[in-house]
């Protein structure tokens, strides 16, 4: 009855077009009154201490760095070295797009700000190479979310912030995975591309090469200070958020000098719109997953999972499997915060590694960007693009 009243109220709400923050919070209080727990302080309470995180902090920050980096130029220079170093072979624009996500997932972490970056800059060049539309959007879309998955990420944040897991744990646990799922729509892009009949732009010059890497240097030493600076324990995740934002800002206003400190102010609120909303969502979530905590929903769970627990393998399947459903109706920070609370216990009485099962988690959430009919990226592919929403769904399958 407890899991029916929790479900049916989210649900409920979000079929009537409430936002999710504001239905997390009406499901929170339909479990409050079902409990016999209803306290207007606790929920406050619960809202304040749910945003009052230092880990979280690491939200603004990257989100900042995100937009800095593509007002700045850092973006675009990542996606010339790209062009100089993969654009002349056989369906080359389609790795320029994979490489260039690969790079701008180590800058900002955000799956809407590199899509969006990549979709502006590289989508024009396919069209007019002779590349499908649909397919070349289905392709940047694919590759743009590889930015939750390689450190540092926004996903990794959130996570580790609801499930109490160590982020950096995550950040260096994400590398390899992201890097895996850029070969594999590499290599689907390599048989896509195989039926196109188009030309490749001519093979840049050693002197180009060298000269796109001399002026895409100052982007690339970002994830180097923020991966070198976390293994050595320099700084923790929320610090390293912040100065990649101040590196950015430097390297955007004093070194390439291609944002004014006039732009600065839209800048830092585009950056606070969309921390706002994140920021509200965790705030939300934390009155579900405490009350999830004192209705023992977990036990529950547990009890419904536990012809699985004797199987990890299993279990884990069980669960990405529902995960990737849920993320088809809803977007990635939420699917998270209210999945987080209920699975953990169950991943850890099975006996899985948190930082795994975590790593996992966020890379089928990340899939949940490009499923219809939510899909975040798949919209920022039209909206960028001016297409369709169909048209994209079309174009990612193939990458899927």
């Amino acid at each position: 009855m407890t899991v029916f009243i929790f479900l049916g109220s989210l649900l409920g709400a979000m079929a009537l077009g409430i936002p999710i923050a504001y239905s997390l919070l009406m499901s929170g209080v339909a479990l409050m009154w079902h409990l016999d727990l209803f306290d207007a302080q606790i929920l406050a309470q619960n809202v304040i201490n749910g945003a009052d995180s230092f880990p979280l902090l690491a939200v603004p920050f990257f989100m900042l760095a995100g937009e800095i980096m593509n007002v700045g130029g850092l973006s675009s220079r990542i996606v010339k070295l790209a062009l100089t170093l993969v654009g002349h072979v056989r369906g080359g624009l389609g790795f320029v797009a994979i490489l260039a996500a690969c790079l701008l997932a180590a800058l900002s972490g955000s799956a809407v700000a590199d899509t969006a970056a990549l979709a502006a800059l590289l989508l024009p060049m396919m069209v007019k190479a002779g590349h499908d539309k649909a397919r070349s959007g289905g392709l940047i879309a694919s590759a743009g979310i590889i930015a939750p998955i390689i450190p540092p990420s926004i996903g990794f944040v959130i996570f580790g912030v609801a499930a109490n897991v160590s982020i950096g744990k995550l950040f260096l646990a994400g590398i390899v995975p992201g890097l895996l799922m850029g070969a594999a729509i590499a290599l689907t892009w390599y048989f896509v591309a195989k039926r196109e009949n188009v030309s490749p732009p001519a093979k840049a010059s050693a002197a180009e090469r060298l000269a796109a890497l001399r002026q895409s240097t100052w982007a690339l030493m970002l994830p180097v200070i923020v991966l070198v600076g976390l293994k050595l324990g320099v700084f923790t995740p929320t610090e390293a958020a912040v100065v990649a934002a101040v590196y950015a800002l430097f390297v955007a206003t004093v070194v390439y000098r291609e944002m004014k400190l006039s732009q600065l102010y839209a800048v830092f609120v585009s950056a606070a719109r969309t921390s706002a909303v994140i920021m509200f969502l965790v705030a939300a979530a934390m009155v579900s997953a405490w009350l999830i905590t004192v209705a023992d929903l977990p036990s529950k769970m547990i009890g419904l999972l536990q012809p699985f627990m004797d199987n990890p393998t299993l279990l884990l399947i069980a669960i990405m499997l529902l995960v990737m459903a849920v993320g088809t109706a809803m977007d990635m920070t939420p699917t998270i915060l209210i999945m987080t609370p209920v699975l953990m216990p169950v991943v850890k009485a099975a006996g899985i590694d948190p930082v795994y099962f975590g790593v996992l988690f966020i890379m089928n959430n990340a899939i949940g960007l490009i499923t219809p009919p939510v899909g975040t990226v798949l919209n920022v592919v039209a909206g960028v693009g001016r297409m369709k929403m169909d048209a994209v769904t079309r174009g990612v399958l193939p990458f899927m």
